[in-house]
């Protein structure tokens, strides 16, 4: 197939990501950079650039226009670009404005180019599945969503949080961009696509920042059918970021749809579903005739909620008595306990006694955690925003020690690539499943489109913890391997053990090749296989094993176990199957873990199997009592 001519207009926010997935799919020789539309270009791309999308268009040829610009532009932007000749990919919301919406729908007719809409959520195999998973009619969906942001997010840009700016319509709130797909996604399972699908709307729109737009907000949606839309969200949320969820009601039954994650839980068991990409996607329309996976009119729904809150009253101030003014941010203690609720009962804050009900019954947010002796002492993450450059990957983070110490870190400055605790290799038969830039031989480091995922199929609990199945998904969508893994926590004589095991298999036909970046001549790069990536603001960092200390005499060397130790706390590392020499940073970063293939590639023609069992506890390790710990808990 000859490759599509592809434009982007927005590239210094969210349109990066398009210009990765544009290089990606060049990468298969799918799509090819046709030019860049910005009134501030970055240097270096190579192509064409030009303020003028239409006549960028022309001069470059383009099929397919990205437009990832303010959402005031979306309009004029995307009639330009259809009648200029090209297909549309539209960033999501498609327009501020029912007629705006209307606009652009006349240009799809008139012109008979395609415009999707990019609602990366309605790709996913997740929605049809939902549909179906509780074995009868949905009365209610619940959509809960508690995210935090910065006073930065409201300065990034002239409209940042507002409703409108010159007398333009911009409509930035939480409901309508940040939490957008969560309506999308309710209104796509529903099957209320459609702006006559929705009978009636109620809007309690909130803000705690001093901004235009909601911060906090719910609506209710009532549907021609019957059904009920719940929808609870906030950005003032006080903990790390929580993957929003609906909440779906049946007569006798419930799940939870995991629209970020695109996993669906039921009975406590969650299940993995792929999900297609939009500009793939609209790559195959173009070229093959596929039908469009978000057309324009498939969001007509979203558009009608949008315009009821473009002429709603203004959002009402947060009583500031209930607000809590932290250095970088506003946050609502509670808030998230609240959307829970009202997800769980369809109710709207109002009715959950919103403010004044903040904090007076917790309700945890649904995520997997580990618990020890009425502990949570680790929780099971995966990430929903995360780029294709993070590898992402399911990952323990925060893990705590028995007295509430946190012992692993995420995305440092460092290495924005490191994940609290999981598996992580560089090199998957040519994948890259370490994140961040790939070594090759005699140039050093370089970023490429290779970065692979690891996609769940199954996450079930076991005794102590979980048992999850994944794939290891290249940047093509080949699986190249499949993964069963456990982890588990049982408490030990002071502290707590986490069990942690897995095993590889092959899934191309092919040996399984493991490579570190060792491999290919950066000297003492052997990571890869399970990684533990600690704080690096712990003081007194201290490494050793039962046969030498200090970080020069363990790193590489290959025994059953080794301790990191910090003032605060204390790592006991034990493999209990499979013995690789460890890799060991403590004066760059505090990071430890097996090397699968230290300095030579791993060729696995059938299961690889490992394990590793981690003494998490409170305070300095003596060697001595390390030693007892060993031959007592592993």
């Amino acid at each position: 197939m000859k490759p599509v001519r592809i434009v982007v207009a927005g590239v210094n926010g969210y349109g990066r990501n398009h210009l990765d997935n544009v290089g990606r799919l060049a990468a298969l020789g799918r799509a090819e950079l046709a030019g860049v539309c910005d009134v501030r270009p970055p240097a270096g791309l190579g192509v064409p650039v030009s303020a003028d999308l239409p006549a960028l268009i022309r001069e470059t040829g383009a099929e397919i226009a990205v437009i990832a610009t303010p959402i005031h532009t979306h309009a004029p932007l995307a009639v330009a670009a259809l009648e200029a000749g090209a297909h549309v990919l539209l960033e999501k919301p498609p327009a501020p404005s029912v007629e705006e919406f209307a606009a652009i729908a006349a240009a799809v007719a008139g012109t008979g180019r395609a415009c999707q809409v990019g609602f990366q959520s309605l790709g996913s195999d997740a929605i049809p599945a939902a549909r179906e998973m509780l074995g009868e009619p949905i009365r209610g969906i619940g959509v809960a969503g508690a995210w935090t942001r910065p006073f930065g997010y409201y300065t990034r840009s002239v409209w940042a949080g507002h409703r409108r700016l010159d007398g333009v319509d911009v409509m930035d709130g939480a409901l309508t961009n940040p939490f957008a797909h969560a309506v999308a996604t309710a209104l796509a399972v529903a099957g209320a696509d459609t702006a006559d699908s929705i009978a009636g709307i109620e809007l309690e729109l909130h803000r705690a920042n001093a901004i235009e737009s909601d911060d906090t907000s719910s609506a209710r949606l009532r549907l021609a059918g019957g059904t009920v839309i719940a929808i609870t969200v906030s950005l003032c949320s006080e903990s790390r970021r929580t993957e929003p969820y609906l909440h779906l009601h049946g007569e006798r039954s419930s799940a939870r749809l995991f629209y970020t994650l695109d996993e669906i839980e039921v009975g406590g068991v969650r299940t993995g579903y792929g999900r297609a990409d939009l500009l793939a996607n609209l790559i195959a329309h173009v070229r093959d005739g596929a039908d469009l996976l978000v057309p324009l009119a498939r969001t007509g729904g979203f558009t009608r909620l949008l315009d009821a809150i473009r002429l709603a009253p203004e959002p009402r101030p947060i009583d500031p008595r209930f607000v809590r003014t932290e250095p970088s941010r506003l946050v609502l203690p509670g808030i998230e306990d609240l959307a829970v609720r009202a997800a769980r009962e369809l109710k709207t804050l109002s009715e959950l006694g919103f403010p004044e009900s903040l904090g007076s019954r917790p309700e945890p947010w649904p995520e997997p955690v580990l618990r020890v002796d009425g502990h949570d002492v680790a929780a099971y993450a995966e990430r929903g925003d995360l780029q294709a450059t993070d590898a992402p990957r399911p990952h323990l983070h925060p893990v705590r020690t028995l007295g509430g110490t946190v012992v692993t870190e995420v995305q440092p400055d460092d290495h924005v690539h490191h994940f609290g605790v999981g598996v992580a290799i560089s090199d998957v038969d040519g994948a890259n499943f370490w994140g961040g830039s790939t070594y090759m031989r005699h140039e050093g480091p370089k970023m490429l489109p290779n970065h692979g995922r690891q996609r769940r199929r199954t996450l079930r609990p076991v005794d102590g913890g979980y048992a999850e199945s994944l794939d290891w998904v290249g940047p093509d969508g080949t699986v190249l391997a499949a993964e069963e893994r456990t982890l588990t926590a049982r408490p030990v004589d002071g502290g707590w053990a986490l069990d942690f095991a897995f095993a590889l298999t092959g899934r191309t036909g092919r040996p399984l090749v493991l490579q570190s970046s060792a491999c290919k001549g950066r000297t003492g790069a052997g990571y890869g296989g399970f990684f533990w990536r600690a704080p690096k603001d712990a003081t007194g960092l201290a490494v050793f094993t039962g046969e030498a200390s200090g970080e020069e005499a363990v790193h590489g060397s290959v025994t059953p176990w080794l301790a990191l130790t910090s003032d605060a706390w204390s790592l006991l590392f034990v493999q209990t199957a499979g013995l690789d020499p460890w890799f060991v940073r403590v004066a760059e970063y505090p990071g430890v873990g097996p090397a699968l293939a230290w300095d030579e590639p791993l060729t696995v023609p059938g299961r690889l199997e490992r394990a590793v069992t981690v003494v998490v506890a409170d305070g300095r390790l003596a060697p001595g009592r390390a030693r007892d710990l060993v031959e007592g808990t592993a």
